[in-house]
């Protein structure tokens, strides 16, 4: 049963629009919402008058002093003056939780038209204060002196991994260069450069052990940008056709590391689950997805948690190329967020953007051949809050 069944009324995903991801020390917080919610405004083919209610994801967690952006977004136009404004935070998930958000005003009947963004300002702050900051988003480690930050977390759950299963050094170095290469063709990326396999795969003076087993190229970077969308429970006549939102999940594991395997994701593959049950497909019916590959373990524990291979196999996936543009599953065609850049709050908002387009056949040199579904994953923390949505042309 898909939502459309389940709710007796569809979610349309009418517009879109997507800055660059980067440095962008030209650009403020409010310069980024305003560029990418006039964009969607204007695709969608709608008036800002026309907009019930506006999300928009952000986390923040004090990498800059404005803490109450909710309402940047009215800069756009007089027309939104009074339009109920909500600023949503789930960690490196605020993006895909204020989507979700969005999506419940709709089904509940409160709106008939949402406008979602998310947005970050990262890169002006010093590394020290961006990495206490995502720390915020550890239960063990928040508020506590790291030298490794987010990486030496996730190189943990890498070293975990390794022991069960055995080293993934080369297959971490594999999946860094095929989203590199990806990252080449997507104009809004932060890292267009192909760097091959044996670059991502060898420890050198360009490519240093961050935290072991993670290299440079097994981390994404640290990035500004801003997505949006607009959703609406009928089409609005944009400059594309809709695309339809079949099914959503959400999961939240426990904080604590002591309380989770730290290799199984166990929420994470909950969202899954739940997505597809709701919109009532199996894995091999999507034709791509779109994942939170913060880190290059991520993506391999993520080929896992979607069911595309058992636990322990992930390595299959990119090894048999069904991940790469021309495989069974297509992973990260935008270059994920290993070579787009991972502005925290916008990222969940720019994964549903990137989805739209190839949906749409509007994705420029990304494009696919004729994708007729998609899933997005983002998740927050080390496999904490986990979102996953279902895409579908109309």
């Amino acid at each position: 049963m898909s939502l459309q069944e389940q709710f007796g009324k569809d979610v349309l995903l009418t517009g879109w629009g997507h800055s660059r991801f980067g440095k962008l020390v030209d650009e403020t917080l409010e310069s980024l919402i305003v560029q990418v919610a006039t964009e969607a405004i204007r695709n969608a083919g709608i008036e800002p008058g026309q907009i019930d209610e506006i999300y928009l994801g952000q986390f923040n967690s004090g990498m800059m002093p404005l803490a109450f952006p909710s309402s940047l977004a009215l800069q756009v136009s007089d027309q939104l003056a009074n339009v109920p404004a909500t600023r949503v935070e789930n960690a490196c998930a605020s993006g895909s939780a204020a989507f979700q958000q969005g999506t419940k005003s709709l089904l509940a009947g409160t709106a008939k038209t949402v406008l979602v963004i998310g947005a970050e300002k990262m890169t002006h702050a010093g590394a020290d204060v961006v990495g206490a900051g995502l720390l915020g988003a550890d239960y063990d480690m928040a508020g506590k002196a790291s030298t490794t930050g987010f990486t030496g977390l996730f190189a943990e759950v890498a070293k975990h991994y390794e022991k069960r299963y055995g080293s993934v050094s080369d297959v971490l170095g594999s999946i860094a260069a095929k989203n590199h290469r990806n990252g080449v063709d997507n104009p809004y990326a932060q890292l267009r450069k192909d760097l091959g396999v044996e670059f991502c795969r060898t420890v050198s003076d360009k490519n240093p052990m961050v935290a072991d087993p993670l290299r440079r190229t097994d981390c994404s970077p640290v990035s500004d940008g801003a997505a949006a969308v607009v959703l609406s429970t009928a089409a609005t006549g944009g400059a594309t056709a809709p695309v339809r939102l079949a099914g959503f999940g959400h999961a939240n594991d426990f904080f604590p590391a002591a309380r989770r395997d730290p290799v199984a994701f166990n929420a994470t593959r909950v969202s899954w689950q739940r997505a597809l049950a709701m919109a009532g497909v199996g894995i091999n019916e999507l034709d791509f997805a779109e994942v939170h590959d913060c880190f290059t373990i991520a993506e391999l524990l993520m080929y896992e948690a979607m069911g595309l291979t058992d636990p322990g196999q992930g390595a299959r996936a990119i090894e048999e190329g069904w991940v790469y543009k021309d495989g069974k599953l297509p992973v990260n065609v935008s270059g994920g967020l290993k070579a787009k850049g991972h502005p925290v709050g916008a990222t969940g908002v720019s994964q549903h953007v990137i989805a739209a387009m190839q949906l749409t056949g509007t994705a420029g040199d990304m494009q696919l051949a004729g994708p007729r579904r998609a899933a997005v994953q983002n998740m927050g923390g080390v496999g904490i809050a986990n979102y996953v949505s279902v895409l579908e042309s109309v």
